[in-house]
């Protein structure tokens, strides 16, 4: 029949004020006790010290008053700190496991005996639940710091769309050739060199040139897009501070393709003088006010800003969205 204080037998040398735990495959009666670790619950305290075989008497876990429990200090144990199961059944203010009680003694000292009310709640408060984290993929110790981190990244700004450069037609729906150079409107493809992209002639009024792309459903609408260009010029004459001109349209599904209104505009210029070659990133925003959320379909048309190209040609390697997420009820 079991008292207020348990006795149990020692599956190991045991000191005293360390918490225990029952020993897996004992067959023993009472059953045998070793050391709880760190993040491991514990059934009591061991109330003085016995050699391994020996009967021991406990605190059990749920003991209605305070219990004397060996301590390891890792940053500052004092009134009220949230205490954890630490190595060797001692307790510690680092994070492992559920909270297993609280100090109610002030300025502990690494192996002091402090007073701990036992917390034995298992369902506790995420900030006082700690995680496991076998494969190493976050540096937070708690459940809820650690939630933080993955809502965070869920709802980024830094979601990206690529926009293939295979896309791209010129607005009338012709489709590009390779680049031709001379006094023409009309861009062309540009590969080689180790780049590859849509490359226009200096002329004062390149032609544009068109793509489409679904909405993403994860988009959030009620955040900016921001459209970003990759360029290069080939040449380098500071008057060829080069824009682009980009039109924007959501096709929404309910509306009339057409319905929407241009929500476009110049994107920031390019260094005119930046030496020939050089990769260079512009953006433009699309207010919040303007995007509509998915489903739908987003039409741009793209082309270098009128009379922005005087003497040096322009390429265009790449093209992407940057977006907010939202997150996802069904």
């Amino acid at each position: 029949m079991w008292t207020e204080f348990p006795t149990f037998k020692a599956g190991e040398d045991l000191a005293a004020n360390r918490r225990v735990k029952i020993e897996s495959g004992t067959t023993t009666t009472p059953p045998e006790v070793v050391y709880a670790d760190a993040g491991e619950d514990y059934i009591g305290v061991t109330k003085y010290a016995v050699l391994d075989g020996e009967l021991v008497a406990c605190w059990p876990n749920n003991y209605p008053g305070v219990i004397p429990i060996e301590c390891v200090v890792d940053s500052a144990i004092t009134y009220g700190t949230t205490l954890y199961g630490a190595a060797d059944g001692k307790v510690s203010d680092a994070s492992s496991g559920s909270a297993q009680g609280i100090s109610l003694t002030y300025g502990a000292e690494d192996d002091e005996h402090i007073n701990v009310m036992p917390w034995n709640i298992k369902a506790t408060t995420a900030a006082t639940v700690s995680i496991a984290d076998v494969g190493a993929f976050t540096s937070e110790a708690t459940v809820e710091a650690a939630l933080q981190e993955i809502y965070q990244h869920i709802i980024s700004a830094q979601a990206f769309y690529n926009i293939p450069m295979g896309a791209w037609t010129e607005q009338d729906g012709t489709v590009l050739a390779d680049f031709a150079d001379g006094d023409s409107t009309t861009p062309g493809w540009s590969a080689g060199d180790e780049g590859f992209g849509i490359r226009w002639n200096n002329h004062a009024n390149p032609d544009p040139i068109s793509t489409s792309l679904p909405v993403p459903p994860d988009l959030d609408a009620s955040a900016d897009v921001i459209v970003h260009i990759a360029a290069a010029k080939v040449g380098a004459t500071v008057g060829d501070a080069v824009t682009f001109t980009i039109e924007a349209f959501f096709n929404a599904v309910g509306a009339a393709y057409d319905a929407d209104a241009d929500c476009g505009g110049a994107s920031s210029a390019m260094t005119g003088d930046a030496t020939t070659k050089t990769v260079q990133e512009e953006t433009l925003t699309i207010a919040a006010a303007d995007v509509t959320a998915a489903p739908g379909v987003l039409t741009l048309t793209l082309q270098p800003t009128d009379g922005t190209l005087g003497t040096d040609d322009v390429i265009v390697l790449g093209v992407w969205l940057e977006y907010t997420r939202k997150l996802l009820t069904s």
